[in-house]
């Protein structure tokens, strides 16, 4: 006699999560990519738990560690094979409890054998000798420190002789670090392939050239100095030379032909050249950003276009400097006049995203900004351009609106305070083959008349309407499928430009 279908299920349905193939639990496992469900899930069963932990390769941890040395341990032999840690004390406060110490990083190097990123932030409780230990981290490839007051240049040296797999470091807000004696070590060794320096007010932009030979490897290189209150806005008393060419003297040595990826910030490149030469070196360079860099000048960026063909992203935040070639002349505008976008469409041919950022300018035309319309338009129409921001320039219009709707690959257009650009302007974007993303930010010319020109054409994906005071939420509500609507000024807006996060 056959079984019932009932007895049959049940029969079949008997057994627990501990009978399943451990490759399946694994595949399982593999899915789940939210900590919180991994958690959960590793309390099912032994067996989930022991295979969660053994293929956990990364871990976040912060106010909530213990920092007993047991506790630590435990954590280590739960976790056996960590390639990835990140420990964070941002917002830490003593009723948190302990932080890690050196004595608990001491823990963490000598059991995480497959450790090979580590990023340390806020931690406080972690001085010279606890970097040390982590010369135990013989697969250490990556190495972030961020706002760790106590570590200075002595510990970093011991890293860098003895991390001898590290090809990544990044510091940040890391005020005692001063002497470049590991900047040199790194540089004679050659395995760097990525170095992001920013807010160590010990390390100056003419330190670099002590890298040497370990500009040949590097890949990414972004360097910011600490920065006041007022350099975003005051020109200073200085007066630079718009005629001066670092280009045309080799007086810096060395070769960056593999770097790709290049930002400075906030840095004075007079009357030593210092970093500035690098723009006249980067043959493979794909990504430049350079934000409110002082005393650059058009053959800077004339040097840089001979040299990167290759390039694909451009972005310059300028601010206001004092300029003269003459004696008797000095003028006060942004860093770069139509040579540079000349130069720019002349041999960067493969350029797909633009960002311009003018900060301290009058928002009438004409006004201090160096490029004209003209010139802009002359670069746009040069290059596939997919992604376009334009922050405060003023000399863009309802006329420049029109050109861009005739770009075929424009999908991506970003305005902030363009306040010539009326619906009118809309009206012509509205027929952009390609474009898909548009975000307007502080475009009071802009009203719903304008926006409903958007409508009609049924073309975007998403829309971002900030602090357009004549354009009402219910007006973008119809234009795009994704709409994000503020009549206020966000604080991201306010840093982008230029009046916060100093």
């Amino acid at each position: 006699m056959s079984s019932s279908p009932g007895r049959f299920c049940s029969k079949k349905l008997n057994c627990s999560m501990e009978d399943l193939p451990e490759a399946l639990l694994t595949e399982i496992l593999n899915r789940i990519t939210t900590t919180s469900d991994l958690n959960s899930l590793s309390l099912v069963s032994k067996q989930l738990y022991r295979i969660e932990g053994n293929q956990r390769d990364a871990i976040r941890v912060g106010s909530g560690l213990c920092t007993a040395t047991k506790a630590l341990t435990s954590l280590c032999v739960r976790f056996p094979n960590l390639r990835k840690v990140e420990i964070d004390y941002s917002g830490w406060i003593p009723g948190h409890g302990k932080q890690l110490d050196n004595k608990g990083l001491s823990v963490f190097s000598s059991h995480c054998s497959s450790l090979i990123d580590l990023t340390l932030s806020f931690c406080s409780h972690i001085d010279d000798s606890g970097l040390g230990c982590l010369v135990n981290c013989k697969k250490l490839v990556s190495l972030r420190l961020n706002s760790t007051p106590q570590i200075t240049s002595i510990g970093l040296f011991s890293v860098a002789v003895g991390c001898t797999s590290l090809s990544a470091l990044h510091l940040i807000d890391c005020e005692e670090i001063d002497n470049v004696e590991w900047l040199e070590y790194l540089g004679r060794d050659g395995s760097l392939e990525e170095l992001v320096v920013k807010n160590c007010k010990g390390i100056n932009h003419h330190d670099f050239i002590k890298f040497g030979s370990g500009w040949m490897k590097l890949q990414k290189f972004e360097f910011e100095r600490k920065r006041g209150r007022y350099d975003l806005l005051d020109p200073g008393n200085v007066v630079y030379d718009s005629s001066y060419d670092a280009h045309n003297m080799d007086i810096y040595d060395f070769c960056c032909e593999s770097l790709k990826d290049l930002r400075l910030a906030h840095i004075e490149t007079w009357p030593e050249a210092g970093l500035r030469v690098l723009l006249g070196k980067c043959k493979a360079l794909e990504k430049l950003c350079l934000q409110y860099v002082r005393a650059l000048n058009d053959n800077d960026i004339i040097a840089l276009s001979r040299s990167c063909s290759n390039l694909k992203r451009i972005s310059l935040w300028l601010n206001l400097q004092r300029y003269s070639s003459d004696v008797n002349y000095c003028e006060t505008r942004t860093s770069f006049t139509d040579k540079s976008l000349y130069a720019l469409a002349l041999n960067c041919r493969m350029l797909q995203m633009i960002d311009l950022s003018f900060t301290g300018c009058d928002a009438d035309w004409p006004s201090e900004i160096g490029f004209t319309q003209e010139g802009f338009l002359v670069l746009i129409q040069s290059c596939p351009i997919r992604v376009l921001v334009l922050n405060n320039a003023n000399f863009f219009d309802d006329e420049g609106m029109k050109a861009l709707s005739s770009l075929p690959h424009l999908e991506t257009l970003e305005l902030i305070l363009c306040h010539a650009v009326t619906d009118a302007g809309m009206r012509f974007i509205a027929h952009t083959p390609c474009l898909s993303n548009l975000t307007l930010r502080m475009c009071h010319n802009v009203t719903d008349v304008g926006v409903a020109e958007l409508e009609d054409a049924q073309k975007l994906e998403s829309l971002v309407i900030e602090s357009c005071g004549e354009v009402s939420l219910q007006a973008a509500q119809r234009v795009a499928k994704s709409v994000q609507y503020s009549s206020e000024c966000s604080n991201a807006l306010m840093k982008k430009i230029g009046l916060g996060g100093y």
